[in-house]
């Protein structure tokens, strides 16, 4: 569901707008403390009408929601998913980034960087190698390294996990933080699907202080959880894996999603 089909006139739509540009300039946040809720679609709207007058809405060639495409790559053993699922201090992410109007696409490398911040390193890819790290690996490994994650050299990586969904993303001044909204989550592994459906993942991408969202929703009760869209989505395809930090995740808000 795109938050932007609600009727003309609705909370999405009121919001002046703001271009890529500027967004990243003023809050680029490649390294920064996230916070992840799952909320039912009409606390969403209820967060949207409740944020300062002075939020923006990123709109590029008119458009205020994009279809994202990421593709997950792990070792056979899945040694990115197994470091997360225990809570390894050295963890990390690499994922393809596609932007499904633009057709762009981004290699991403994630890990944590101090007090519980995310280091988010990418670099332009090549549609056409969207599948396969080789043309970059030698990024990979440096970007792992710097990082203190050392021997990746030695790991076969291939791809494990695709997500899709829309996202809206809002830029709140007061902080400089950002606010995406991430509805119509879908996971394929290639071999099992599944969709959660009624439910957004809302994320506030911060500097070291909460944004006026995060307070928002901590008024209203709503705390951050935990979740990851390739562990959890991982975890929920497949129930065999060790997944105790997801737990109460993957049973309030998973339980019932329909496979597709």
């Amino acid at each position: 569901m795109k938050l932007q089909e609600a009727p003309a006139g609705g909370p999405v739509h009121d919001l002046a707008p703001i271009s890529l540009d500027e967004l990243v300039s003023l809050a680029p946040l490649q390294t920064r403390v996230d916070r992840k809720y799952v909320l039912p679609l009409d606390a969403v709207r209820t967060l949207l009408t409740r944020l300062p007058h002075d939020t923006r809405v990123l709109e590029i060639d008119g458009a205020r929601d994009f279809a994202y495409r990421s593709l997950y790559f792990d070792t056979p053993d899945l040694v990115s998913y197994l470091l997360t699922a225990r809570r390894r201090r050295r963890r990390f992410k690499i994922r393809t980034r596609v932007y499904e109007q633009s057709g762009d696409c981004w290699l991403e490398v994630k890990t944590q960087g101090g007090r519980g911040s995310t280091v988010k390193t990418r670099l332009p890819y090549d549609l056409r190698d969207q599948r396969t790290l080789a043309p970059a690996r030698s990024f990979v490994d440096a970007t792992l390294a710097e990082q203190g994650i050392g021997g990746s050299e030695r790991y076969v990586f291939a791809p494990t996990l695709t997500t899709r969904y829309h996202r809206t993303t809002l830029h709140l001044p007061d902080t400089n933080s950002r606010v995406t909204i991430d509805t119509g989550l879908l996971w394929d592994d290639g071999e099992r699907r599944l969709s959660l459906s009624g439910l957004a993942v809302v994320e506030t991408k911060t500097g070291s202080t909460a944004s006026y969202a995060d307070r928002l929703l901590w008024r209203s009760q709503y705390r951050p959880c935990r979740i990851s869209k390739y562990a959890t989505g991982l975890a929920a395809l497949r129930p065999h894996l060790p997944a105790t930090p997801w737990r109460r995740t993957l049973r309030r808000d998973f339980a019932s999603s329909p496979g597709v």
